[in-house]
């Protein structure tokens, strides 16, 4: 592997920060969507098709996996020394 192009602490360490710091505005950007559309759904008593609950589904699962890997990662932060 060349040396240029292998990951180190540092870099991956960053690109994970810059994943997270984009992913936080993406969430809230969501949230606030889907708190919209379920005030709407509410308020007109209307019904969502079995494809949004599949997707709300697997969105959640990922979501459980994702903040499974940041607790390891945390974890092993904190053990380092």
């Amino acid at each position: 592997m060349d040396i240029e192009h292998s990951p180190t602490v540092e870099r991956s360490l960053d690109a994970l920060s810059e994943a997270l710091g984009k992913a936080a505005e993406d969430l809230s950007s969501v949230r606030t969507a889907i708190d919209q559309a379920r005030a709407d759904i509410a308020s007109r008593n209307t019904s969502i098709s079995r494809e949004v609950i599949a997707s709300a589904e697997r969105a959640i699962e990922r979501l459980r996996d994702v903040d499974e890997a940041l607790r390891e990662t945390l974890k092993l932060l904190a053990e380092r020394d």
